[in-house]
């Protein structure tokens, strides 16, 4: 125990008086660092009545916290507080919930602070258990303040800081954020993490965080193609939005399938296929033979037992098609010539007969691209959609009736149905969102799709950027959004159904 100084303390100097309390104030919080999950560390802050809690069940990956009162006002303690440092720009995602019927008077949500101190700057996504949420913040020494988002009772919330402005968005499962955003000059390492308390004395409020993730972004001045962040393969239920990362590398790995024996396949940015099992959580390279450059447009046959591969090959370099079995083989089947322009897999039909790809041929340049079909035992061509703009993304539905596929043709990026000989296009959604690969479910009622965000170029696709996983029904309605994720290129690219039609696979990326 470090002895107690006497209170001769305050006649020293008083600088040396200063250093003295900081010392002391160090040794107090010398406490053995308590990680729980991706926090460093957990703790009380602000001197509650009752101790808090975090516990982490790896099974679930989720958070329990607790966190007592009585409330501080403006000062946001006391509280219970999971936290990590981080330096410079950040985004920190959860869908969360109260536990029990505690009174109204209580809080939860994602917290950044200069210091643990109780006067220290700070800024929170704050959940109330009234209809309260609101980005509530200390700027400098002195009362804090608060500006609400109007999304009551939220369920998925993210907080971000970008430079000096902190933002704080919030959703409703199946809603799209609504977000508010100020100015917080914070220090550059900031405590950053989960938070819970209760604003009555003797009272413990409790809450579940999942879906929780802690993204390092790209910077701002990242080069595609060639500075890349680390990579979460992921699965996500489709009807509640749970999350789950199976494996995480610091490298870029890109487009799951989801084959029938439960194998994810996906490639690298280095141009390797891989498959993921499972059930056992063993990463394999899939025998591509001399193909090793393969991109992110790769997809398998309804049947499961054959996968279409985009590989760059031939001098011009341009994306190939070749075809394999999907337990791998060293010599893939060549379906496409470099010489005809690139050629990037998307769709397989139903009775195995055709490839669906978007391609640049009969003088298409540059971003311009039109769909075409391959036969697959002759290799003869069909055009499916007119030159003169950007169509991608093509994908059968199961009864082989339908192609879907994304355009640019009506000024945004919007999802497009027409029959499978390429008659009769119709636009199926409507949004303000950037919205690309359509995938259909193996029962054929559903579809997928990730939407970017309005300001994106359309006629790009781009790495890196805070995106939607959107789900509507095939018959017509209206979409909702069941996945907040950081990604873009190589997130959702190809079909990822699981088999059963409940949940889809896809990569999110951070710094790791």
């Amino acid at each position: 125990m470090p002895r107690i100084p006497s209170p001769r303390t305050r006649h020293l100097a008083p600088v040396a008086a200063l250093a003295l309390a900081l010392f002391i104030s160090r040794l107090a919080l010398a406490e053995p660092m308590k990680p729980v999950g991706a926090f460093e560390h957990h703790q009380d802050v602000g001197g509650p009545t009752l101790a808090g809690n975090a516990v982490y069940d790896p099974r679930a990956q989720t958070y329990t916290l607790s966190g007592a009162g009585p409330s501080a006002g403006d000062a946001l303690e006391p509280l219970h507080f999971a936290w990590k440092k981080l330096e410079g720009d950040f985004i920190v995602q959860a869908s969360v919930r109260f536990v029990g019927a505690a009174p109204p008077r209580r809080e939860l949500g994602i917290l950044v602070r200069d210091t643990l101190a109780g006067s220290s700057r700070y800024a929170a996504g704050s959940v109330h258990g009234d209809t309260l949420t609101a980005l509530q913040y200390r700027a400098s020494a002195g009362a804090a303040s608060q500006v609400a988002v109007s999304s009551f009772h939220p369920t998925e919330i993210q907080l971000s800081r970008s430079g000096n402005r902190i933002t704080f968005s919030a959703a409703t499962f199946g809603e799209s954020y609504k977000s508010v955003s100020q100015e917080i000059g914070l220090a550059r390492e900031v405590s950053v993490g989960l938070f819970v308390a209760s604003h009555e004395a003797g009272v413990a409020a409790q809450a579940v965080f999942s879906n929780v993730r802690v993204i390092i972004p790209a910077a701002p001045d990242f080069k595609p193609y060639r500075d890349y962040l680390g990579s979460h393969l992921e699965v996500l239920d489709v009807a509640t939005g749970q999350r789950e990362i199976l494996h995480s590398e610091p490298g870029s790995i890109q487009a799951p399938n989801w084959a029938r024996d439960d194998k994810l396949i996906y490639n690298s940015a280095a141009g390797m296929m891989y498959t993921y099992d499972i059930a056992s959580g063993k990463v394999a390279e899939l025998q591509t033979g001399a193909q090793r450059q393969n991109n992110n447009d790769h997809v398998l046959s309804f049947d499961g037992k054959m996968l279409a591969l985009s590989n760059y090959a031939g001098e011009p370099r341009r994306s190939v098609a070749f075809i394999l079995p999907v337990t791998g083989s060293e010599h893939p089947e060549q379906i496409t010539s470099p010489e005809a322009g690139h050629t990037f897999l998307h769709g397989w039909s139903p009775d195995g007969k055709k490839l669906l790809f978007t391609g640049s041929r009969g003088g298409e340049t540059g971003d311009h691209r039109n769909l075409w079909s391959v036969d697959v035992r002759t290799k003869v061509e069909t055009a499916l959609t007119p030159p003169g703009t950007l169509d991608d993304g093509a994908e059968y539905t199961p009864d082989g009736k339908h192609i879907y596929f994304n355009s640019v043709r009506t000024g945004t990026m919007q999802i497009w149905r027409m029959r499978a000989d390429g008659s009769r296009p119709e636009q199926v959604t409507f949004d303000e969102y950037n919205d690309w690969f359509p995938h259909i479910s193996p029962d054929g009622k559903w579809l997928v799709y990730i939407a970017f965000p309005a300001d994106m170029d359309p006629w790009s696709h781009p790495f890196y950027r805070q995106c939607y996983i959107r789900l509507m029904p095939v018959s017509g309605g209206a979409p909702k959004t069941i996945g907040y994720i950081y990604g873009g290129q190589g997130s959702m690219n190809t079909p990822g159904w699981s088999p059963d039609g409940k949940r889809i696979a896809f990569v999110s990326n951070s710094k790791l």
